[in-house]
């Protein structure tokens, strides 16, 4: 029977479920920051959008204004429509993107695993 020193078996230990779970966290850490950067800057260009329209309202003065304003809304629910369609494809390529390495970081770390099961049951 082989005996391990306290190097090995803490340097297994680290590299079965330390490392692999340190990896995931700083993924899913990177993640959520990304997330919520485009939420706040999906947000910031609503408000501005919608503070933009009130103030744009709040100017017209006649029946000319008016009407000159509501045609300009045909542009702005045209480029409002645009920005929300590209902050959802900003979403769903950030959730693929963390799919993709998160399936990538378990298939690593079960070839790892795989690794270390073969060479202790060599050694044993």
């Amino acid at each position: 029977m082989q005996t391990f020193n306290t190097n090995e078996m803490t340097q297994q230990f680290d590299n079965m479920f330390v490392a692999p779970m340190r990896a995931y966290m700083t993924l899913s850490i990177d993640y959520s920051e990304k997330m919520l950067n485009a939420q706040l800057d999906a947000n910031k260009s609503y408000v501005d959008t919608g503070i933009a329209q009130m103030r744009e309202l709040m100017s017209v003065k006649d029946a000319t204004g008016l009407r000159s304003y509501m045609e300009d809304q045909q542009k702005v629910a045209k480029e409002f429509a645009e920005r929300v369609k590209g902050d959802a494809d900003k979403v769903v390529a950030l959730q693929q993107d963390f799919l993709q390495k998160g399936q990538k970081l378990t298939e690593d770390n079960v070839k790892q695993a795989q690794t270390a099961a073969s060479k202790m049951s060599k050694t044993a």
